[in-house]
């Protein structure tokens, strides 16, 4: 129960570092899609195709790295010597990519159809995003949720504070002072929500600047070597979860009609944002869970304590579920201000209950990360991706956004059923699948009532909660009995 009282802590500590900002820069959405900033649909669907760009390259420039670091970091005696591989690969690899980007910045513009503007901030980002990987690995690892979670509230506080401030007030400011018209360019929204990036990204990398000053620089290419064939599986696997979580946005801007397809972008972005409670929840866990996963793994009995961890999970992921569905044309004007973003609302269950499989996913994925089976993680991973294209290839021209949201659940629908499948074969582990089987179909069935049977019926919809959750405290009395006499002594 100790082991199970240090996940919690640092669940909760990750999960505030995560939440929190998340929560914070949920105020950019408000922002965004208000009748003062970016009121036309097709405008937040320029910024969310540049965006996808970033999730795309970022996993590009990590290369696996990170996931490769935490398993060497705990397989290892000489941890010193993993973190100053893992640091100079990647400082290595970072500069490489800067050099080649900037210099050919103009053609990349061209291909993608971005202002090279935007180009040119996006890239700085990128490098200066990728040299904190390791760092912030490395807190994680030596478990410091603590320190952690400060610098990511400082990077995302910088964020959300220079976007009110470019976005909301240069431009009064400027009629007022001087000081302020050199800095201020009428229709310049896009340019300075990046620029607030920028400037977030290069603060983060000065608070972690003391851990480069502290490594002693030794490069093990032996060692390197096998964290490479360790991480190119997960690279891959990072390219294929990239193309379900994003892609979709940019098949969007390329299959249908230039004259919809960033308005339709745009409506299908501000209210996929409306699943973030569901991704805060399982980031926070996954951030938690990683490094606990391989720490735990030689301990006597580990898949006893993985199947609870599991348990736990789909029982909080599916009242969260429920809670987000039958409370979501509440949440709507709140975080969407401009009801023409508001037709696309038909999606929110489908990418909630996606982002939940996704959540799933992750915690099954452990038997391939401590059994050093990374390329089945790409395996699963690149049959997610295949799903995810030809769905969207198939039916975007038909159904626009409504088929990237069908394609993102039945995509990570497949890759939990799959990583369940190996699973069992290589690393089985005892998971009460009457209980989750439960949980889920439950909360499932009950969302798509409230929502597409009584929506905004609040009565009946709370009413479905409280049977909800009377369900799970009836199926987890016994646990709930053991924490509670735990607590007295």
């Amino acid at each position: 129960m100790s082991a199970f009282k240090s996940l919690f802590k640092q669940t909760f500590i990750y999960g505030l570092a995560t939440v929190l900002p998340r929560m914070l820069s949920f105020l950019l959405v408000p922002l965004y899609t208000s009748e003062a900033v970016l009121a036309n649909p097709s405008e937040y669907g320029k910024v969310s195709v540049i965006f996808s760009y970033f999730v795309l390259f970022n996993v590009i420039l990590a290369y696996g790295m990170e996931t490769a670091f935490f398993r060497f970091f705990n397989k290892e005696d000489d941890q010193d010597k993993v973190v100053s591989t893992s640091i100079i690969s990647l400082l290595i690899s970072s500069l490489i990519f800067f050099l080649l980007a900037i210099l050919s910045q103009e053609w990349i513009s061209g291909i993608i159809e971005i202002d090279v503007k935007y180009v040119n901030l996006v890239i700085w980002i990128l490098l200066l995003d990728a040299l904190v990987i390791i760092p912030f690995a490395w807190l994680r690892a030596n478990e410091k949720p603590v320190r952690y979670a400060i610098i990511k509230i400082v990077n995302v506080a910088i964020n959300i504070g220079l976007n009110l401030f470019f976005l909301l007030a240069l431009a009064q400011l400027s009629q007022q002072h001087d000081i302020f018209k050199s800095i201020y360019k009428p229709n310049f929204e896009i340019s300075y929500i990046f620029i607030a990036n920028l400037v977030a990204s290069a603060a983060t990398l000065v608070l972690l600047i003391s851990f480069y000053l502290k490594i002693r620089f030794r490069f093990d290419k032996a060692l390197w070597k096998q964290m490479m064939r360790y991480a190119m599986p997960v690279l891959i696997a990072g390219i294929a979860f990239s193309i379900n979580e994003t892609f979709d946005r940019i098949l969007l801007k390329e299959l249908l009609p230039a004259d919809v397809a960033e308005n339709d972008i745009g409506m299908y972005s501000a209210c996929y944002k409306l699943a973030l409670f569901m991704t805060l929840f399982a980031t926070a866990y996954r951030l938690g869970i990683e490094p606990y996963f391989f720490s735990h793994a030689k301990t006597e009995n580990p898949q006893k304590n993985y199947a609870n961890i599991l348990e736990f999970f789909v029982a909080f992921g599916s009242l969260i579920l429920l809670s987000v569905v039958v409370f979501a044309d509440l949440l709507k004007p709140i975080i969407i201000r401009s009801e023409s973003y508001w037709e696309a609302m038909w999606i929110v269950p489908i990418i909630l209950l996606a982002n939940f499989c996704l959540g799933i996913y992750h915690n099954l994925s452990v038997w391939y990360k401590i059994t050093d089976r990374t390329k089945f993680g790409a395996y699963i991973s690149v049959v997610g991706a295949i799903v995810t294209l030809v769905i969207n290839f198939s039916f975007i021209k038909l159904y626009s956004y409504k088929a990237s949201a069908i394609a993102t659940l039945v995509a990570y629908a497949s890759m939990m059923f799959l990583s369940y499948y190996f699973g069992r074969k290589y690393y089985p582990i005892p998971y009460n699948l009457k209980k989750i089987g439960i949980y889920m179909s439950v909360s499932i069935g009950f969302s798509a009532l409230s929502f597409y049977k009584y929506r905004e019926n609040y009565v009946i919809g709370f009413a479905l909660l409280i049977v909800f959750l009377g369900i799970v405290i009836l199926l987890e009395k016994n646990q709930l009995k053991q924490i509670l006499r735990r607590n007295e002594n």
